[in-house]
């Protein structure tokens, strides 16, 4: 029971920080293997980060993955929290999250003007892309293309 206390002090813990539950597992690979083909795919192009602290003006969040504009790493200087929106943003649907929250993400992100939100479903290997509240493409097998941002992935590989 003790071990159980713990495990809901942390999750309780998480989200009051972040505003959103723990990773799961699946939730974590995903993450990883997005972040990867990114990498890989558009260096040149942008910086990913994951679970990069935001401070917009709508309010304070942390997506799952951030893509802005590539720029040189400036090391020695540090940045707490982002204030300056980025190009995109990949929210990974978590086990416990509910549609409506995701919902709000979305306010948040375009009204800060972010170009593009992407919403991974892992359950049922999806990834929706964003480019308005109300205007998404859906994308299961193939190729995912973003046109907004000029991203195209392969969607076997981010599900493997």
């Amino acid at each position: 029971m003790e071990a159980l206390l713990e495990i809901v002090d942390e999750e309780t813990e998480y989200f009051l920080e972040r505003g959103k539950y723990g990773p799961s597992k699946n939730h974590s690979r995903l993450e990883e293997l997005l972040d990867n083909q990114m990498i890989s795919k558009y260096e040149s192009q942008y910086d990913t980060f994951a679970e990069l602290s935001l401070e917009l003006p709508t309010e304070r969040v942390t997506p799952h993955l951030t893509f802005y504009e590539h720029s040189p790493s400036d090391w020695l200087e540090d940045e707490i929290r982002v204030s300056k929106p980025p190009f995109g943003v990949i929210e990974i649907v978590l086990p416990k999250q509910s549609n409506q929250d995701l919902i709000d993400k979305l306010d948040i992100y375009f009204g800060a003007g972010v170009k593009s939100c992407w919403v991974v479903i892992p359950t049922f290997k999806m990834i929706n892309i964003f480019h308005s509240k109300h205007g998404y493409k859906t994308f299961m097998v193939g190729e995912l293309h973003d046109e907004k941002l000029n991203i195209g992935l392969d969607m076997a590989a981010v599900f493997r």
